[in-house]
């Protein structure tokens, strides 16, 4: 990268020529440290790449401040461009014009393109001096849901149009995809360019199936990839990336991120929400990798007291629930539920309590009958031993008439179990007991949960479905059916794993309950077996006896 203009050229129009040497004065103006390899790479990916194109670089490498100097640059170069920004919500897409603005205005070598007083100049839509009077301002910002169709533009910048609140289920993602399409009407023909800037916030990411659509996708991830993911990203995989003397899994960018930190980030985001926004795989819709479908769960309104006799597996899909997990895979309703209702034979409650830091302390209602499960209430509370916690936990205890509850005993080596106590006992009497788990936490939810669901014995109360989704909206890394869909058996697999835990101490509860009511039936049946052959012998053997009798009072 040229950092010192030559001296045989004009430094306008060495700038002009190459956006990196813009960029690097740019970087200079803000007081930044100079652009990175990687920082300069995409930068001339920006320069130099087709009309259609995706950026996905790992999160905080610089994109869209990058992409804004870009802008800048491409407006010195022709002043009658004009460049529609777009992004997820609107407050992103006007921080994005107004960093270009400022760029503009604070940068001495482009006091010319500041507006004048006759043209727009506000900070989410403005002109630069030497633009032609045109309907459409220079550079405008608009939100993905804003008013796009009526918008004309040379080049759009999409910048993070998809949000995990946005494309977390399919009916979110399909709509997404939607509006996207509404691009190609609003650039200008044969001259306009889109450029998609994000990190995948999901599976199927919409820059997954942009790909279909012509775009073409250049990836710069955080680590050196191992050969798996190399295959994967294919062509997609920036030629620099590709060439560098690396040892799998070194820092790409360590000027930004070092080893550490990229761990320290892993630790926080989760093993697939690193993948994703680190690492930009989407390869994570392998069923094994994934095992624990929503598909395979039934989904019927129930009652506190008492169940359906019967309840038969069926394929006709709940479309009116939101369903987050992966591509295809929604909730079924049942084929078949029994009018004949009755009691529950077993009811019991979980608690995985937390401390006083981000987790939840996750709870769980299951009852029992005729070997289903019934899950009545899951959920997770901010607080872990606080009075409305514990107080709120003693309530749904007191609603559901449990007959036991078990309390995760590895926080606080019991503690949490003699302070809940007392405050339980006031609303409601039952068995408490602790449990340990020693297992690794990401291989124990799956064995407990995947055979019950394989085998569709896991039941969830429509309510709590529907409860689940609207009380997370805002963090959807908390709903249950989130972690359910997301979970693999990598360690620190999910940032937030609280719901799914409960859920599963919950069910290998019942799991074991039954193995040991399966056990006793069987030594149950081998008694009455033995007895009816103990009598079978008896009454053989009186019959021998009363024959001999016969035969001698013959004789």
């Amino acid at each position: 990268m040229t950092k010192h203009l030559q001296t045989n050229k004009s430094q306008l129009q060495l700038i002009k020529d190459d956006f990196r040497n813009f960029l690097y004065l740019a970087w200079k103006h803000l007081a930044l440290p100079d652009p990175t390899p990687i920082q300069y790479d995409i930068a001339e990916y920006l320069q130099g790449g087709p009309k259609r194109l995706i950026i996905q670089a790992f999160r905080g490498v610089g994109k869209s401040w990058i992409t804004s100097a870009f802008v800048v640059w491409k407006l010195l170069c022709d002043p009658q461009l004009k460049f529609l920004v777009i992004s997820a919500s609107k407050q992103r897409s006007d921080d994005f014009s107004t960093f270009t603005k400022r760029i503009i205005h604070e940068m001495p070598i482009l006091q010319h393109l500041r507006a004048r007083e006759d043209q727009r100049s506000s900070n989410v839509a403005f002109d630069v001096a030497p633009s032609r009077a045109s309907h459409a301002p220079s550079v405008k910002s608009v939100g993905i849901t804003g008013q796009i169709v009526g918008s004309r533009a040379h080049i759009i910048i999409a910048d993070d149009v998809e949000v995990l609140s946005n494309a977390l289920t399919q009916v979110m993602r399909d709509k997404l995809g939607e509006v996207v399409k509404e691009f190609d009407a609003v650039v200008m023909p044969k001259v306009g360019r889109i450029v998609y800037l994000g990190t995948p916030q999901v599976e199927e990411s919409l820059y997954s199936n942009l790909q279909n659509r012509g775009y073409e996708c250049r990836i710069w991830p955080a680590r050196m990839p191992e050969s798996r993911l190399k295959t994967f990203y294919g062509k997609k995989l920036a030629p620099y990336i590709d060439k560098l003397s690396l040892t799998v899994g070194d820092p790409t960018d360590p000027e930004r991120f070092d080893d550490l930190d990229l761990t320290e980030r892993e630790a926080s985001y989760g093993k697939s929400g690193f993948a994703l926004q680190f690492m930009l795989d989407t390869s994570g819709e392998d069923d094994q990798r994934y095992p624990l479908k929503l598909a395979d769960l039934i989904v019927i309104p129930l009652s506190t007291e008492s169940g359906p006799g019967q309840v038969l597996y069926g394929k006709d899909d709940l479309l009116d629930i939101p369903a987050v997990g992966l591509t295809g895979d929604y909730f079924y309703k049942a084929m078949k539920v029994s009018e004949d209702y009755f009691t529950y034979t077993g009811s019991a409650m979980h608690i995985d309590p937390s401390g006083r830091g981000a987790d939840e302390t996750g709870y769980c209602v299951t009852k029992i009958l005729n070997g289903k499960i019934f899950v009545l209430e899951i959920g997770g509370l901010k607080g872990g031993y606080d009075k409305f916690t514990l107080t709120t936990l003693a309530k749904i205890a007191q609603k559901h008439k449990v007959n036991t509850i078990e309390i995760e005993a590895n926080f606080g080596d019991g503690m949490y179990t003699e302070i809940f106590k007392p405050v339980l006992f006031n609303y409601h009497r039952c068995n408490v007991e602790e449990v340990k788990h020693s297992i690794q936490k990401e291989a124990r939810i799956i064995d407990s949960l995947e055979p019950v669901m394989n085998q569709h014995r896991l039941i969830f109360d429509r309510a709590e479905v529907d409860r689940d989704y609207e009380d997370s909206k805002e963090e959807p890394r908390r709903q249950l059916f989130y972690q359910m869909t997301r979970l693999t058996r990598d360690r620190g697999s999910l940032q937030y794993d609280d719901r799914i835990d409960v859920l599963a101490m919950g069910v290998k509860y019942w799991w074991e309950q039954m193995a040991a009511d399966e056990n006793q039936a069987y030594v149950d049946r081998q008694q009455e077996d033995f007895l009816d052959g103990v009598n079978n012998f008896m009454n053989k053997t009186k019959g021998q006896e009363s024959e001999l009798m016969v035969w001698n009072q013959v004789r």
